[in-house]
């Protein structure tokens, strides 16, 4: 078939390629074919794809159905710039367009296919705002992994649609088909008042840990008081938060450094979009530049003095250093000479040797039962 022939051209470039990592699943496999009646009759510019990973779904139902004018949201920019590739290498660029997670993505979307997100909280913002837009007489066919797959996620499409079923599994994957909107007020994005920080945090859904302070960079915040880094002969002194989730650690660092400009950047959307709107939350957006960005690449080589880091241990459901090593490289680059990396991990991680190999010299500064931070001075 045509789409077997697409499915094995397509790669996850830009995005960490290895043995264990694919760009087509059973899950996508069995979305198109749980949507195909829907697909078929579907009138152009009426379907909408929602975190596609590497374009299989887009790619899938503009190849398998003809589909054209598909409107996609991708909440990660690397997923975002793969599928572009692989569709510039397919002469498909021109069957779809990239949106928010907002009206402009659904206005009369008859047909919604989503991959299921992680997080229930991101399912719940995406589910709103499908009921909220779309047509009502939208279906949405949403699936995942098995093992990725809770009761939860039913009750969670429950609150916007009337009619949530299950379909049968098939390669350890399942679809749960959604009917029957039902509109209700917007849940996302929270805000919470942190007073331990005397901060407040805005979160979408699909920012890691939400509103809360997870421990990791809690145990990072600890060190703060110790950032130092030599002064540059330049106008400007620049820090970066990389992979900066809601923005606590940019909105700290720009409290405690008055005169440097921070940058807080994320390849999730959400991410960026929550912590652009805690820097507003606090008074400091004059300070804080966020940007949704692959592993800091719109920033100039050399140009950074300092860049705090709590990197992921996974890539997607995958457990795999890939995309902190990736961190790793990007923090080397944009650093000056005599510039800093201060990173917090999983203590079992060990990633000191890997960043005294790609940063330069590392030193532990502290460690508890579950996290190590460390500090690694770019070499000249």
């Amino acid at each position: 078939m045509v789409i077997d022939e697409l499915y094995d051209r397509l790669r996850r470039f830009p995005d960490v390629e290895a043995p264990n990592l694919f760009a087509v699943d059973g899950a996508d496999r069995l979305l198109l074919d749980e949507a195909a009646p829907a697909l078929e009759s579907a009138a152009p510019g009426t379907i909408v794809v929602v975190d596609d990973q590497y374009g299989a779904l887009t790619l899938g139902a503009a190849v398998r159905f003809g589909a054209e004018r598909i409107r996609v949201h991708q909440d990660s920019v690397v997923a975002e710039r793969a599928l572009a590739a692989n569709a510039e290498r397919e002469d498909l660029t021109d069957r779809y367009r990239s949106c928010g997670l907002d009206a402009d993505l659904l206005a009369g979307a008859r047909v919604v296919l989503l991959r299921l997100p992680r997080s229930l909280s991101a399912l719940t913002e995406i589910a709103e705002t499908v009921a909220r837009h779309a047509d009502p007489e939208v279906v949405v066919f949403a699936g995942g992994r098995d093992k990725h797959i809770s009761l939860a996620m039913n009750d969670v499409l429950a609150a916007s649609f009337a009619e949530v079923r299950a379909s049968r599994g098939r390669q350890k994957s399942r679809v749960l088909t959604a009917r029957r909107a039902t509109p209700g007020p917007a849940s996302y994005p929270v805000r919470e008042r942190l007073d331990e920080l005397g901060l407040t945090v805005v979160a979408h859904g699909a920012a890691f840990a939400g509103p809360r302070l997870d421990i990791g960079t809690r145990f990072l915040l600890d060190f703060f008081p110790r950032l130092d880094f030599p002064r540059n002969d330049t106008d400007e002194q620049i820090a970066v938060d990389l992979g900066c989730g809601t923005g606590i650690l940019a909105a700290m660092l720009a409290r405690q450094l008055p005169d440097v400009r921070v940058i807080a950047t994320d390849h999730s959307a959400a991410a960026v979009a929550s912590a652009a709107e805690t820097a507003a939350a606090n008074g400091l957006a004059d300070r804080i530049d966020t940007r949704r960005d692959d592993a800091a690449s719109s920033i100039a080589a050399g140009s950074v003095d300092l860049v705090v880091c709590n990197p992921p241990f996974h890539i997607g459901a995958a457990v795999h250093t890939g995309a902190a090593h990736k961190m790793f490289d990007a923090a080397a680059r944009i650093l000056r000479p005599g510039g800093q990396m201060w990173t917090v991990y999983n203590r079992h991680l060990d990633y000191r040797p890997a960043l005294s190999g790609i940063v330069g010299p590392t030193r532990v500064e502290g460690r508890n039962r579950k996290f190590t931070v460390t500090r690694s001075v770019r070499s000249r």
